[in-house]
């Protein structure tokens, strides 16, 4: 999807640098002014003829510009890791799935649970079983095992930095009891100590805070034709947004909220805390 958006971007400058029409640009490759439109979005695949004829139509004929843009075009048709546990997936998540893992930071806060990707495994089946308690076994341990892929995200060679505020009540809910319970604050003070990971959570003891809208991800990317998104998820699906506006709102109240957490010197020593009160 991410090299989708990053081709699309780029035929994009060409056609407008090129003084061509999108219905100009439709018609040499035999397709509407909308498809060209999905295109240059990202939102639609691109076949290695159309991407070609349309960078002769946009006069870039030297073998060495092309193969860069031929190449990410047919990079961009390969599936993600992730296509394999399609069978417990829900399309809306596939896509926040590939986005996380070409972010280059992430910000998350989190009420209710520790996220997805700072889950132990047993932890995580607990989460699994109590949110879907009619789910086949086969199934949990499918929707389990996409969540410990997903974690080998945080010490890959290119490591996305994340940045999680979690509330003192995501901490206190023993998911499985209180054995699994002390092994997951036990593995967060392990990832408390990762050069990319910063860890704060907010105690009970400062009151209120600015996060009215419950939990959230800001993911952000490195290359600058890619926008800042919002990933809101809800029962049956997930909003994404992406509108400048809208995404600095959110960056707003992740800061409103590492302000009120403790420092990310503070956390293990909370962490152990909370497992003793355990």
């Amino acid at each position: 999807m991410v090299r989708r958006i990053l081709l699309g971007a780029q035929l994009r400058r060409l056609r407008e640098a090129r003084g061509v029409s999108r219905e100009e640009a439709g018609y040499a490759i035999r397709a509407s002014e909308s498809k060209i439109s999905r295109m240059e979005l990202g939102r639609v695949s691109f076949k290695q003829r159309d991407v070609a004829d349309l960078l002769t139509l946009y006069g870039v004929t030297d073998e060495s510009e092309r193969e860069p843009l031929l190449g990410l075009a047919r990079s961009s048709s390969r599936a993600g890791w992730w296509h394999s546990y399609s069978d417990v997936l829900p399309g809306w998540f596939q896509t926040y799935v590939g986005l996380e893992a070409a972010a280059e930071s992430i910000g998350t806060y989190e009420v209710q649970f520790v996220p997805g990707l700072l889950q132990s495994e047993r932890y995580a089946h607990a989460v699994v079983t109590s949110n879907f308690p009619t789910l086949a076994a086969d199934e949990v341990d499918r929707r389990v095992a996409l969540r410990m892929q997903r974690q080998k995200l945080l010490v890959s060679e290119n490591a996305p930095r994340l940045h999680c505020v979690l509330d003192e009540a995501a901490l206190c809910r023993p998911y499985g009891g209180r054995e699994i319970m002390t092994e997951q604050l036990d593995l967060l003070a392990e990832f408390a100590e990762h050069p990319n990971v910063t860890l704060q959570v907010i105690p009970f003891a400062s009151g209120g805070h600015i996060a009215v809208s419950g939990a959230f991800v800001v993911l952000s990317f490195a290359e600058a034709e890619i926008s800042d998104v919002v990933y809101l998820e809800q029962l049956t699906g997930a909003l994404y947004l992406d509108k400048g506006e809208e995404v600095q709102e959110y960056r707003k109240v992740l800061g409103g909220l590492a302000d009120a957490a403790l420092p990310p010197a503070e956390t293990p020593g909370l962490l152990r805390g909370i497992a003793q009160r355990l």
